[in-house]
């Protein structure tokens, strides 16, 4: 804070004006009483400036207007030509007529139709003159109109064709029509996607006339469509019939350019104007708004007496003390703004310096005490969010966690299946499921009792989780079932892993053979794809191979699709 800006703030506060309407009162009565008339000679420049920009930018947000309207148009007749180029009935016929091989009766009937689509496309439009179908060559099959006609288009349209770039003619004048017209063309493809040929709009400027003649303003404006060389293509008055030459003191903007261009020049009665030429984007063609200055400046003089009374000499006298006087609402305001933007992006490291001791001074005070609760209360909350955090991870895990043996759950490992499926569909690689059994677990349970039982599946779920890779996954499958995941692994990896589980089972789990309790597993493998390319046919062939399994005898591993397996040496 500055030393000068304090100290004013003292000297307002002894002579009392802390408050806002005090300071508005005093600057009103301040800028009433200073004198204003050495203004007089100044207001005409100024008004005449101001003016000029004022139509010189309405000018320039009506050439704006017109030529994103004109570039629409534009853009709606490529898309229509391209919709129609893709037409079933354009490139099937215009196939069937070039075709060597073909019928001369089927091409009469291709070209028939073709013909009766065009005319019935053509009709529909009022900015279509003529619609042409043309082979690869350029050469015209088919037309909408009576008469065929070369196509104009220009002399690189292979190479925009073939970088698949809008093919649009010049502007010129049609003298059979009797007004402008263009060529524009879009390739047509057959259904294997080779070029078959073009199909080609000739269009006339009806409708942009109708653009440019909404958008004139004034009594004197005009709003016209030129060119580079100067070529007048539409407009908003009548224009007379053939080539038109609009003599302009501009060329057309280059591609780089894409600001309006503004100069004053005489118009073709000699008259001088205010005149706008932007280039448009899709074309090199310059779209021009103009407006006699006559009738821009006839304002001026209708309001310079009114304005003259009321503006008189307020700019020094009454600018100065503005100032001054603003810099104390101002600042303290700008303050406050700015550290409520602060606050609003979630900075609550603020604090603002009373300086006033009027209505802004308690308001920033009461700022500084708001800030100090909130940031408090941040604390708090950022204190609960972390526990409310580790709660939800805790949540995640219990969600997709078997409660009794730290495997994966049911639900959890079905999710992981169908999305390694997807994946492995896509990648084209394999990986195989193992669905596991524990072997007389009822009897177990019956002999031991439940919690020995519980503890059973419990030294079994650590087993698979020591005899499996980090990428692999296993889970309670339900009971005493399990399922285990493989992923990048096919069926011979996989029958050597469930083996190497079906070992580890019978070494480290207890062996009641006393009781006649013999605690193994059954396993059975499938694979993705050959056993099956869904998660329930890959699931199916598990089970199927397990319950083979089990009728081989028990503590064995199968694989689906293998009616009988070797016998495995049961360690006891």
């Amino acid at each position: 804070m500055h030393a000068w800006e304090q100290n004013l703030a003292n000297f307002l506060h002894y002579i009392r004006l802390d408050h806002i309407k005090r300071k508005i009162l005093v600057f009103s009565l301040l800028a009433t009483l200073i004198p204003s008339l050495t203004m007089g000679g100044l207001y005409y420049v100024h008004a005449k400036r101001f003016l000029t920009e004022k139509v010189a930018q309405k000018l320039r947000d009506v050439t704006a207007q017109n030529e994103r309207e004109l570039d629409l148009w534009i853009k709606e007749r490529l898309y229509d030509a391209r919709v129609f180029a893709n037409s079933y009935v354009v490139s099937e016929n215009l196939e069937k007529i070039i075709r060597a091989n073909t019928a001369p009766g089927t091409k009469a009937t291709a070209l028939r139709r073709l013909k009766d689509y065009l005319k019935s496309v053509g009709n529909k439009f009022v900015d279509y003159e003529a619609l042409m179908v043309a082979d690869a060559d350029a050469r015209t099959v088919a037309t909408s109109a009576d008469r065929s006609a070369p196509l104009r288009l220009p002399h690189d349209w292979r190479n925009r064709n073939n970088a698949d770039t809008p093919i649009m003619g010049d502007a010129y004048w049609d003298p059979e029509l009797n007004k402008m017209v263009m060529m524009l063309a879009v390739p047509i493809k057959a259904q294997n996607g080779g070029f078959l040929g073009l199909l080609a709009v000739k269009l006339n400027f009806h409708t942009i006339d109708e653009i440019l003649g909404r958008s004139s303003i004034g009594n004197t404006g005009k709003s016209f469509l030129i060119a580079p060389d100067g070529t007048l293509i539409a407009g908003s008055r009548p224009n007379a019939p053939g080539r038109v030459i609009v003599k302009l003191p501009f060329n057309v903007p280059g591609p780089s350019e894409t600001d309006a261009v503004l100069l004053e020049y005489p118009d073709d009665r000699g008259r001088a104007v205010i005149g706008v030429l932007r280039r448009m984007s899709q074309l090199e063609w310059g779209v021009v708004t103009q407006i006699g200055k006559n009738e821009i400046y006839a304002e001026i003089v209708q309001v310079r007496n009114l304005t003259l009374l009321i503006s008189l000499g307020l700019l020094l006298a009454i600018g100065l003390a503005a100032y001054l006087l603003g810099l104390t609402i101002v600042r303290p305001l700008d303050r406050l703004t700015n550290g409520a933007a602060r606050v609003a992006s979630g900075d609550l490291e603020v604090s603002l310096p009373v300086v006033s001791h009027g209505e802004i001074g308690y308001l920033t005070k009461a700022f500084n005490n708001m800030v100090a609760r909130l940031r408090l209360g941040q604390e708090e909350l950022a204190a609960i969010n972390g526990k409310l955090i580790e709660k939800n991870k805790e949540l995640q895990v219990l969600s997709i966690t078997d409660s009794l043996t730290g495997l994966f759950n049911r639900k959890y490992i079905m999710e992981i299946l169908t999305n390694e499926v997807a994946r492995s569909r896509r990648n084209k690689r394999p990986f195989a499921v193992m669905m596991i059994d524990t072997d007389q677990f009822k009897k177990y349970n019956d002999t031991y009792g439940h919690q020995a039982g519980d503890d059973l599946l419990k030294k079994i779920g650590k087993i698979f989780m020591q005899s499996i890779r980090n990428v692999d996954y296993a889970a309670r499958y339900g009971g005493d079932e399990f399922i285990i995941l493989l992923p990048e692994i096919g069926k011979e990896g996989a029958f050597e892993v469930a083996d190497r589980i079906r070992g580890l089972v019978n070494a480290e789990t207890p062996r009641g053979a006393a009781d006649g309790v013999t605690v193994s597993v059954s396993i059975g493998i499938a694979a993705f794809p050959e056993h099956g390319d869904t998660p329930e046919a890959i699931i199916a062939a598990a089970d199927g191979a397990l319950y083979q399994s089990k009728r081989d005898g028990r503590n064995r591993v199968v694989l689906a699709g293998v009616e009988r397996q070797p016998d495995i040496e049961v360690t006891k």
